[in-house]
């Protein structure tokens, strides 16, 4: 039995070591971007010498899609598409999930933009494994957009020139707009998009 918590402890302490791989590797990707982090700067934000870091990941990449898949995915999840599955006044919670993604995520800074959106800017086009995590996220959230849309729609709350699945996508679209252009102009670009999605959406 001692040797079976003794497995189970040294499990734990790597899982926590890997998570903790993740979490910083992720904090710093967000503020340099994915291509200019090298392994040295993982290893020297994270205090973990080069055998620990491959003992648990074969590669850069191999990192990175974890990352995504186990730090953004659920972090953006809980914050893009968790608040729209309870949603009761569709275009009221769609514009009030939208000004806490923009203003009140604490990790997430105007400077900055938004992690998913950069990852997809600087990933996409050259690594498909890569493109295809990061659209599960956006698939997901346009699909709970949309059925949002579609109830408000029945319900006769929502602009009856907008539809559902265009509407969502369109939503994403400025989002992801508003996020990059924030680093240039500041949160005025944010004020500027919440202002016309309220205008875009309601009756």
């Amino acid at each position: 039995m001692e040797k079976v918590f003794t497995l189970l402890r040294i499990m734990s302490k790597a899982a926590a070591t890997r998570h903790m791989i993740l979490e910083k590797a992720f904090a710093l990707i967000y503020r340099k971007g994915y291509q200019a982090t090298s392994l040295d700067d993982i290893l020297a934000t994270t205090a973990v010498t080069k055998g620990a870091f491959y003992y648990h990941f074969k590669s850069k990449d191999e990192m990175g899609l974890a990352m995504i898949n186990e730090v953004l995915y659920p972090g953006m999840q809980r914050v893009m598409i968790e608040p729209l599955l309870h949603a009761t006044d569709g275009v009221h919670d769609i514009v009030l999930m939208m000004t806490r993604l923009l203003y009140e995520v604490p990790d997430l800074e105007v400077k900055y933009g938004c992690p998913a959106v950069n990852l997809i800017d600087e990933l996409a086009a050259s690594k498909p494994e890569f493109k295809n995590a990061l659209n599960k996220l956006f698939q997901e959230w346009k699909g709970a957009l949309s059925t949002v849309l579609g109830t408000s729609r029945e319900q006769g709350k929502l602009n009856p020139r907008v539809q559902p699945g265009l509407g969502a996508q369109f939503i994403i679209i400025g989002y992801s707009g508003a996020r990059n252009l924030g680093k240039l102009q500041g949160s005025e670009a944010y004020q500027l998009f919440l202002s016309e999605l309220q205008n875009y959406l309601k009756p």
